[in-house]
């Protein structure tokens, strides 16, 4: 981060910073947590005359969050040319306000309600037993590779109706590399302005690759019958207006692509990695599991009797939250805490700044499972999904493929993270990722469960139990 984050406040006394916007883009989550140390739950960084506004904490997120007419959504990515790819694959859900926003939610969240989903259990329960029957006891894998391509493949099963797992890589891996391209263009996807760039122009030559990839998914699921899969429901969908055009449907299909396997694969990989390294949690999970299933694959009627698995869940989107940030931009003039916000300003609350507030969540950087037997957070103070009229349409079938695939993974193995690996974690273009390689033993179950020392900058997000500590940490403390 830059030195002049130690300037002090301008002579005005309104609760500014004063630094470069790159380097929130560079590192959103040391920036926040800076900014709130500071200033509190609401303060702007600013550089030269742009400012960027920050809110934490459940009332500012109520404010903007609840006032969607107020506080417009734009997508995290730069904006591209006219009649672009880039433009053209940011055109869903997430790039939409207003009347637009509400017609094609409604007409895209139908086959993502709860009572919709329960169709799809029996595919999410097939694709889980096929790729975990093909790991191995004795193996070492690296779980977030795993847990990226096997949302993949089950994306594809559930969205597409097609278990094609060729064609689901191709679309992740540019889904991938074109959300990698949007952070490394920095601020200027951030602010949705770019300067011409060797960057921007590799990020333009990717979207239309990943446009390409997405137009191949929808002819290959038109030339193989409608069925009764997302992608199917959102091509015959229609309103009174008529139904979704070709070019929303790259949008919607972009974005939900996208965030379904993304958020899902990262969310899955930290809670493989919270539960390795809390056996205590693990032996409850484990127990329970015995419990409910014996060995046997979830029925629907099963999840809601995952007790402890719902805390280890909700605990998991707590400490970190796929979802990191989210930025909103001011429809028209408007005051927010001491600020006077021009139409056009950019507003970010976090998901992982209010979910780590101590004064919401005692001892808020551990993983404690057992906390959410006594609190009940209000929607604006715990927010993995969002909260609002915004809030993510995929929150419930995210749900359903967590407490899937978790069981029929964790009642088949025991998995260990290799001692002494690095595990690191970063917020890119939103979403807190591992960013390493998370390298974990497969094991039969023997009744017992046991953590390991690791390094990396996870350790800056998450208290580890002291077992878990870098070696020389461990010396340094008996010295």
């Amino acid at each position: 981060m830059s030195e002049s984050y130690t300037l002090p406040l301008p002579q005005s006394g309104l609760p500014i910073t004063h630094g470069r916007i790159a380097d929130f883009a560079d590192d959103p989550l040391v920036c926040m947590r800076r900014l709130w140390a500071r200033h509190g739950e609401v303060c702007a960084l600013q550089e030269g005359n742009q400012r960027i506004f920050f809110v934490f904490g459940p009332e500012y997120n109520r404010q903007v969050l609840s006032d969607a007419s107020r506080f417009h959504s734009r997508f995290f990515a730069a904006y591209g040319p006219r009649k672009s790819a880039q433009r053209r694959v940011t055109s869903g859900l997430l790039s939409m306000n207003g009347e637009e926003h509400r017609r094609h939610r409604r007409m895209v969240q139908g086959p993502l309600q709860k009572k919709a989903i329960v169709a799809y259990h029996e595919n999410v329960a097939a694709v889980s037993e096929d790729a975990f029957s093909q790991w191995q006891i004795g193996e070492t894998r690296d779980v977030a590779a795993d847990m990226t391509n096997y949302m993949l493949r089950l994306t594809c099963a559930i969205l597409f109706g097609l278990d094609h797992p060729e064609l689901a890589y191709k679309v992740g891996e540019l889904t991938e590399r074109w959300v990698g391209l949007n952070h490394e263009v920095g601020a200027g996807a951030f602010t949705g302005s770019v300067q011409a760039s060797a960057a921007y122009d590799e990020l333009l030559d990717s979207a239309k690759e990943l446009e390409v990839a997405v137009k191949e998914l929808l002819a290959v699921r038109r030339d193989s019958g409608l069925g009764t899969d997302i992608l199917s429901l959102l091509i015959r969908a229609h309103d009174e207006e008529g139904g979704i055009s070709d070019e929303h449907l790259i949008g919607h299909i972009t974005l939900l692509f996208g965030a379904a396997h993304l958020t899902s694969a990262h969310t899955l990989s930290w809670t493989l990695f919270l539960l390795a390294q809390h056996p205590e949690v693990m032996q409850e999970l484990h127990d329970e599991l015995n419990t409910v299933l014996g060995g046997r694959t979830p029925k629907p009627e099963d999840l809601d009797r995952f007790e402890v698995l719902e805390r280890v869940i909700k605990e998991s989107m707590r400490v970190l939250p796929a979802s990191a940030y989210v930025q909103r931009i001011a429809a028209e003039p408007l005051e927010l805490g001491p600020f006077q916000l021009q139409q056009g300003s950019v507003v970010v609350f976090s998901q992982f700044m209010s979910h780590h507030l101590p004064e919401q969540f005692e001892q808020p950087e551990r993983f404690h499972p057992d906390r959410w037997k006594t609190i009940s957070p209000s929607p604006y103070a715990y927010l993995p999904f969002g909260a609002g009229p915004r809030m993510c349409i995929g929150a419930a079938l995210g749900m359903m493929q967590l407490k899937i695939s978790l069981p029929m993974l964790l009642q088949r193995f025991k998995l260990n993270v290799v001692a002494g690996a690095e595990i690191n974690a970063r917020a890119m273009s939103t979403m807190l990722y591992p960013t390493s390689a998370m390298p974990m033993r497969v094991q039969a179950h023997d009744g017992e469960f046991t953590n390991t020392p690791v390094t990396g900058s996870i350790h800056t997000l998450v208290d580890l139990p002291p077992a878990c500590q870098p070696q020389r940490d461990l010396q340094r403390r008996v010295a």
